[in-house]
């Protein structure tokens, strides 16, 4: 299968669904809408269930749960499904894609959704297998940062899957399945990875440090993410020393340290989601328009002192920023 080109993948694929389906019968979908489809973290899942009990997800859903980026439109490949058999030949997950899931990814199921039109999926626990391999490659050692979003989209799906699943289970061995709302299931899921992505989420925008950088004068690094070290007490006195009152000393107090002292966890992951969180985006956005209309550090620090005052005056430890020492030019 690897070792196919594009042009015979698609004609394999052609014949499986032609055996398939009976010499190009296709079923219907008889449960399902694109109207209501399954939430996975940001993506929408369109799911349908089709006339033989098959549950298939849609090539596309498939494609955003798992975190690819898609390129332009690539004409008749990309309808007949060559995305994912593209991806599972990539050279650090090829290894760990076994032939019977390789053959279902090159053979896309053809059915007819609610409407007009035809659709393409694949059965709906090809996506827990997909993790499985994505997560064997990362265990192997053959994931690098390149693909460090897809590995954790993938983790938090299978932790997700296993915590439905249970549910499901006790539901269906307690009769409760009967009474439960008919998107319970779905809402536990979201739930849980919503939580779970909240972490990787970019809180701070690029226009935020885009902006201190300029008003620092330095030059922004578009091509990297490394920022001066002391960009953090910066951002701990203009940001977290004026959300409420004690709310940099508890989450310097939660947070856990690595061994050379320094936190473990982005501060903003030990907000609250109904409160703390909103509040520090909001304070995040007023921040960056003070930026935005300043001209110098000191006089983006005057403005955000007007609107946005500390909480309180405390003593300053070691390490810790002092607006009068600071000149604008490094720390």
């Amino acid at each position: 299968m690897r070792s196919m080109t594009p042009d015979q993948r698609r004609a394999q694929a052609k014949r499986a669904a032609e055996a398939r389906w009976g010499g190009g019968e296709v079923l219907k979908a008889t449960h399902g809408s694109p109207d209501h489809p399954l939430k996975i973290g940001d993506a929408e899942i369109d799911c349908y269930v089709l006339e033989d009990d098959t549950r298939v997800i849609t090539q596309r859903s498939m494609i955003r749960a798992i975190g690819l980026t898609r390129g332009g439109a690539r004409g008749e490949a990309e309808r007949v499904g060559a995305e994912l058999p593209r991806f599972a030949t990539q050279g650090w997950i090829n290894s760990h894609i076994d032939k019977e899931l390789g053959l279902a990814l090159s053979s896309p199921i053809p059915f007819k959704p609610p409407g007009v039109g035809m659709a393409y999926g694949y059965p709906a626990t090809i996506l827990a297998d997909i993790c499985d391999a994505i997560l064997k490659a990362r265990d192997a050692g053959d994931t690098g940062p390149r693909q460090a979003g897809i590995v954790k989209q993938a983790d938090i799906l299978v932790r997700g899957f296993a915590r439905v699943g249970i549910v499901a289970l006790v539901d269906e061995a307690t009769g409760y399945q009967r009474d439960r709302a008919k998107d319970a299931l779905a809402k536990i899921l979201e739930a849980f990875i919503a939580k779970e992505l909240q972490a990787w989420v970019q809180t701070f925008p690029a226009d935020f440090y885009e902006q201190m950088f300029r008003l620092r004068g330095l030059e922004f690094p578009r091509a990297s993410v490394q920022r001066p070290r002391y960009f953090g007490l910066l951002t701990n006195d203009i940001v977290y020393k004026r959300l409420a009152p004690g709310v940099l000393t508890e989450l310097k107090r939660i947070t856990p340290r690595r061994d050379d002292g320094r936190p473990s966890a982005k501060y903003f992951q030990s907000l609250t989601s109904n409160i703390g969180y909103p509040k520090l985006k909001e304070h995040l956005g007023a921040v960056v328009a003070l930026m935005r209309i300043s001209r110098t550090w000191e006089g983006f620090l005057s403005l955000l002192d007007q609107h946005y005052p500390r909480y309180g005056d405390t003593i300053l430890l070691p390490m810790d920023y002092d607006q009068q020492r600071d000149d604008g030019k490094g720390l």
